[in-house]
């Protein structure tokens, strides 16, 4: 009977150590998913928007909340954006879908999935910006476009570039 008790001592004292090592270990992920979420704003934070001198972030299009990073796999992420036209029948949301996705692409180091949404209830469209935003296919063509591709190139550009 002693063993026994010796052995449910051990187990639980083993538990409670692993499950504070679990604790310690979600923190430092959930801390990890902050750091590339801020990584992912300060890419494109600097976007222009398509018709004003200003930047995403100027008009608050985009902000640190609107961004979420999970770990999908060993250093492989999945971005999720989520940003608010200025107006809810912004005729160039789709646009600025099109320059988040291409920034993203260019600048991120690590391997990663992109999901771009416009807030739910921010634009009278959503649901088709959101389809098309999201569609390989899609941004392959809208890129293929020299009118289009010039605007994108002009709104991704760096400020010092």
């Amino acid at each position: 009977m002693e063993v026994a008790y010796g052995l449910v001592s051990y187990t639980l004292a083993k538990l409670f150590l692993l499950s504070g090592l679990s604790k310690k270990d979600n923190a430092q992920r959930s801390k990890k998913m902050e750091e590339k979420a801020l990584e992912v704003y300060d890419v494109i934070r600097t976007i222009r928007d398509p018709e004003k001198p200003n930047t995403l972030e100027d008009l608050e299009v985009v902000s640190e909340s609107c961004v979420e990073v999970q770990e999908i796999g060993a250093e492989e992420y999945l971005i999720i954006i989520k940003f608010t036209p200025t107006v809810p029948h912004c005729s160039l949301a789709t646009l600025i879908g099109l320059c988040l996705q291409v920034k993203l692409q260019r600048c991120l180091p690590y391997k990663h999935k992109l999901e771009i949404y416009i807030s739910e209830g921010t634009h009278s469209t959503e649901e088709d910006i959101n389809k098309q935003i999201n569609d390989k296919e899609r941004v392959a063509a809208a890129m293929e476009n020299p009118n289009l591709r010039e605007i994108v190139e002009q709104c991704v550009i760096e400020p010092d570039d």
